[in-house]
């Protein structure tokens, strides 16, 4: 059976293709002399219908992704803020899925929502959540696998962390307001606190879980391929109070890392 050949792109292909998506984000730019009607007239009106085309479904996009940002705001300011963002940020990716990557920093830098401080936090979880969602399949470490490591081998364990787990840290209680906007529900007052995040997928189901003091550290570092003493040790550093068995056995129920093994040798449990 013959195979199939892919042929390389003309120059004048490649230069039609670049004049004509060169304007497709700036409202007020002229269209493209390329762009005709019948006759060889030069069509602007047919052009701006196809840019503001772009337009809605790059916000549209934004809109999926981001519903708890845009419930905060409400739609009118959600996507007002999401036109600003799509002019300046064109997609990098045929993937709708991967759009919006900036959106948080867009949002830190955007004057309108400065009296929203921790709306950023917000996107960014939901931009791990989208992560998370997308990630690589994986094993989930057991309970079993952790409770067979003899207790003095405990300390010297290393973690590697499902490709869908994600950490996130705020100077604000985004965690918690996430979860009140994510849905349809009730929303209320929030004391205003620093909160942390454990983002997961466990049975192709994506969970956003509030990490108590000291969860943030314990994990990251964990995911940094430090030891489990070592780790803990920052748990604690953090919060003497920390709980580190319960926290333990949370991010297994969690379904956060795929296997342990022991430091320096070629020891494995899963």
């Amino acid at each position: 059976m013959p195979q199939a050949s892919i042929l390389p792109i003309r120059p004048e292909e490649e230069d039609f293709t670049r004049q004509f998506s060169a304007s497709l984000l700036v409202p007020d730019a002229p269209a493209p002399a390329l762009v005709s009607a019948p006759y060889g007239k030069q069509s602007d009106k047919r052009y701006n219908i196809y840019r503001n085309n772009v337009t809605v479904s790059l916000i549209e996009a934004l809109v999926a992704i981001f519903p708890a940002v845009q419930r905060i705001t409400g739609p009118d300011f959600f996507r007002a803020m999401a036109r600003f963002y799509v002019r300046e940020n064109p997609p990098l990716s045929p993937l709708l899925f991967e759009y919006g990557r900036g959106f948080p920093e867009f949002i830190d830098r955007y004057e309108y929502a400065a009296n929203i401080p921790w709306l950023s936090d917000v996107a960014r979880i939901e931009c791990a959540w989208m992560d998370s969602y997308h990630a690589a399949d994986g094993p989930e470490l057991s309970a079993e696998a952790l409770a067979s490591v003899p207790p003095e081998h405990l300390g010297a364990l290393t973690f590697r962390p499902h490709p869908a787990t994600r950490v996130l840290s705020s100077a604000h209680p985004a965690v918690t307001i996430f979860a009140m906007n994510r849905g349809s529900g009730p929303v209320g007052p929030v004391e205003d606190r620093p909160e942390d995040g454990l983002i997961t997928r466990a049975d192709d189901e994506v969970t956003v879980r509030f990490l108590p003091p000291g969860g943030a550290p314990f994990l990251n570092a964990l995911i940094d391929g430090k030891r489990l003493a070592t780790a803990a040790a920052k748990g604690f550093e953090a919060n003497a109070a920390f709980d580190l068995s319960g926290l333990v056995g949370e991010m297994i129920a969690a379904g956060a890392f795929s296997h342990i093994e022991l430091e320096n040798s070629n020891v494995e449990y899963a």
